[in-house]
Formats: C-alpha cells, sequence, structure tokens
C-alpha cells in the first residue's frame, strides 16, 4: 500500500495543476465535450457558458461564510487549547496521521468548513510537535476528513430538500433530514469511513526518503495583538464581553426557540451558518476578537471565490446544452431499481469534477434522477444521498474544496493529492456498498 501510494504521491506532484488552472482546464474540456456530444454551435455553448458564470453567486456567499465562520470558530482560544491537547496524543508519524484524519472526519460530519479548518490546524499542531512527521502526509489525512462532509448536518443536498421551496419540492414535499442525514443507513455509512480512515492513513505513512520535511517557518502562528492599557470609549467597546454576550444571548434565545418551534432535527444551510456563527462570537469573548478572527479567516474564501464563477459557467454549458442530462440519463438507462442508486452516485462523482457544489450538483442532477427514481420506486432520500455521496467522493481527487485548508497549510493541491487518491479507493467501495443496503 506504500508502495502504491508512493506512485500516486509521486504523479500527482508532477502533473497536477493548481486548483485554478485545473478550473480552467475542465471549463475547455467541458466545452469541447458540449460541442461533441449535444449538436450545440459554439456561440450556443459559449452563451450558455456566459449565462452560468453568475448562476451561483447566492450559493457562493453561503459557502464563503461556512468557511469563514467554521475558520473563525476554530481559531478561538478554547479551540486552539484542545487542539494542542489532541495533538499531543501524538508520538509517532503513523499515529498523527490517525489522528488527524479521525478528528477531521468527526468535525467534517458536524460542518464541512469547521471540519477543514480545524484539520489545518491540527495538522499544523502535529507537525510541530512529532518528529519524522511528512507534512504532505498529515495535511492529506486533514483533508480526507472532508469524505464524509456531505452526509453530515452541513450536507447541502439534504439540507436543501429539508428547505421548504427546493428544487423538486412539488414532487418530493419536504424530506427531513430523519430519512438523509439521521437514517439508519447513512449513519451507517458516514461511521464506516470515519472509522476506515485512521487505519488507511495508518497503512500509508511515509518513511525514511520519502519523508517530505516541513519549513518551520510555515509554523509559526502570528501573534494576537496586545490589549490597550488605556482606552478609548470606541475601544472599550471594542473589547467589550458585555457586548459579546448580549449579542450571544440574543442569537441562543433565538436558536433555542427555532429549534423548539420546528424541532431538534430541521436544520437548514442557513441556521448551520448562523449557528456557528454564533458560537464563534461567544468562544473568542470580544467584538473585536471576533473581528479579526474574521479578517484571518477571509484569507481561506479566496480561491473559493474567484474559482466560483468559473464553476457557474461548467455548471451553465452542463445545464443549458443538455450534456448533463446525457451524463445523468446513461446511467439511468444501464440501471434498475437495485442498482438505481449506485449507478446515480457515479454519475454523480463524474459531475462533481465540472461543478464541485453540493447546490450545483444538485441543480444537474436533482430534477433527472428523482423523476426517475420514483419510476424506479426509489426513495426520494435515498436517490438524493445517492447524488450526496458522489459529490462527496470525488472531492478527493477535485482540489477545489482543499483551497482552505491548503491556504492555511501553506502547501499546493499536489502535495496532498497522491494519498487522496487512496482514501478515494476505500470510501468508494464504502458509499457503494452502502447505497445497494435497503433504505
Amino acid at each position: 500500500m506504500k508502495a502504491l501510494t508512493r506512485f500516486f504521491v509521486v504523479i500527482l506532484q508532477k502533473y497536477l495543476p493548481d486548483a485554478f488552472l485545473f478550473a480552467v482546464v475542465l471549463t475547455f474540456i467541458a466545452f469541447g465535450a458540449a460541442l461533441l456530444v449535444t449538436g450545440k454551435s459554439v456561440i450556443e455553448v459559449l452563451n450558455a457558458w456566459g449565462d452560468g458564470l453568475w448562476g451561483l453567486l447566492g450559493f457562493a456567499m453561503q459557502m464563503i461564510l461556512i468557511v469563514v465562520t467554521g475558520h473563525t470558530m476554530a481559531i478561538s482560544k478554547p479551540m486552539k487549547k484542545l487542539l494542542a491537547l489532541i495533538a499531543s496524543a501524538a508520538k509517532t508519524p503513523a499515529g498523527a496521521g490517525m489522528i488527524c484524519s479521525f478528528v477531521a472526519g468527526i468535525c467534517c460530519w458536524i460542518n464541512w468548513g469547521f471540519g477543514l479548518i480545524v484539520a489545518a490546524l491540527l495538522a499544523r499542531e502535529l507537525a510541530r510537535r512529532v518528529k519524522g512527521l511528512d507534512y504532505g502526509y498529515v495535511v492529506a489525512a486533514g483533508y480526507a476528513g472532508f469524505v464524509v462532509w456531505h452526509g453530515g448536518l452541513s450536507g447541502s443536498i439534504p439540507l436543501a430538500v429539508a428547505t421548504k421551496g427546493h428544487l423538486v419540492e412539488k414532487l418530493t414535499g419536504l424530506i427531513p433530514t430523519t430519512e438523509t442525514i439521521f437514517s439508519t443507513p447513512s449513519l451507517i455509512i458516514s461511521a464506516l469511513m470515519i472509522i476506515s480512515l485512521p487505519i488507511v492513513f495508518k497503512l500509508m505513512c511515509p518513511e525514511g526518503k520519502d519523508v517530505m520535511t516541513v519549513d518551520p517557518a510555515l509554523l509559526v502562528d502570528p501573534e494576537d495583538p496586545k490589549e490597550p492599557t488605556q482606552k478609548t470609549l470606541a475601544e472599550k467597546m471594542e473589547y467589550s464581553r458585555l457586548i459579546t454576550l448580549a449579542l450571544g444571548l440574543m442569537g441562543v434565545v433565538y436558536l433555542v426557540r427555532y429549534f423548539y418551534i420546528n424541532g431538534a432535527m430541521n436544520l437548514s444551510l442557513n441556521i448551520v451558518i448562523f449557528v456557528f456563527m454564533w458560537l464563534g462570537i461567544i468562544l473568542h469573548g470580544t467584538p473585536i476578537a471576533y473581528i479579526r478572527a474574521v479578517n484571518e479567516a477571509i484569507k481561506g474564501a479566496g480561491g473559493i471565490a474567484v474559482q466560483f464563477p468559473l464553476y457557474g459557467g461548467i455548471q451553465g454549458i452542463l445545464i443549458q446544452t443538455g450534456l448533463a442530462g446525457i451524463i445523468a440519463n446513461w446511467f439511468i438507462t444501464i440501471s434498475n431499481q437495485f442498482t438505481f442508486p449506485l449507478f446515480t452516485y457515479l454519475a454523480g462523482g463524474i459531475i462533481n469534477f465540472f461543478v464541485p457544489s453540493g447546490g450545483g450538483q444538485w441543480v444537474v442532477q436533482g430534477p433527472i434522477n428523482i423523476p426517475a427514481g420514483i419510476e424506479l420506486g426509489v426513495s426520494h432520500a435515498k436517490v438524493a444521498m445517492s447524488i450526496a455521496y458522489g459529490d462527496q467522493w470525488t472531492n478527493m481527487i477535485q482540489p477545489f474544496w482543499a483551497l482552505p485548508l491548503l491556504g492555511i497549510a501553506k502547501l499546493g493541491a499536489r502535495d496532498i493529492m497522491g494519498y487522496c487518491v487512496m482514501v478515494l479507493i476505500v470510501t468508494g467501495v464504502i458509499m457503494g456498498a452502502g447505497l445497494l443496503m435497503p433504505w
């Protein structure tokens, strides 16, 4: 397994382009495929691309807020102390990889933005403490936890179908999270992947000449500014814990009322963002501390912001030219009631390369696969989760969502993707087998 991992690490370090260039290449591929397969003219495909560029702006803002609120919460002092405590348990490089992947898996299940940032910070802490630890390996272990996100509390597809006004509500009604995220099969699949990640990283741990050493300068954190002894009125307000307490209390009261009225499992994307934003405000203690953390966190969202228009353009090509429908329908034609979820999942994995957004993936596949699932007698929840799993699966070799983590770790996608190929193989088997279970 180490030899196979090393092969993928070497190959991807040589040939995997930067994440932005990766999106550009995918744009050209989608453009060419639409011309060849759909029969559309160059101008028609170009118009589809241009019309789609800004189609994900609303969702992009939600994704950026998830990254920023998750990052802000993760870099609070209580969270940093907790991460240092966790890192102290690692005594060997393999142990560091096991701990990082396990913690990242749990945290990404809770909130993918929070999990990615926790993973990056934990990887840095482990690199400081454990001698002989390959830095790319432990950062990859952190990113590997992302493979469970779409079956977790911030999964955009299960949250979307539980939200009023969703894309196929007329066909399915609202699909509660008790049938998706909190269903027994979904919980089993997520648990198996979280448990398998430490085993995979123990088997992959590089040794000797294969170890990539880390530049100590990459692991130095900026010092927090000292609180002034003499404060102006404005500064007193900025450092006021009372203001934070009052604002935090407002948020807590609202959330308690919301969950009391709507039920504890009634989660939406906006509510998840709200929860992590207010936890971050409370954990940082003062308004100025929270704002400084937000200013630091926003840096990790830059790559997402600039690449979303490109992926919006690709989505425009896939939807408006009918290319996505051709891909999805091909898998449908070779499916039956038993295999349909599996083939929906595989189609989702392919489409995710071109539309690495859960919401975008749902726009592409939901209106096609849900009616097909109804005809075949497959539950709405299982179809939705099949698409969600396809999306999270190939994220392991689609570098887009690694950008926040890589920004903190100060590495490139090619430094971690070789390890992630092995994660793709193992978790692909788990999810595929899980979708063949009764739902």
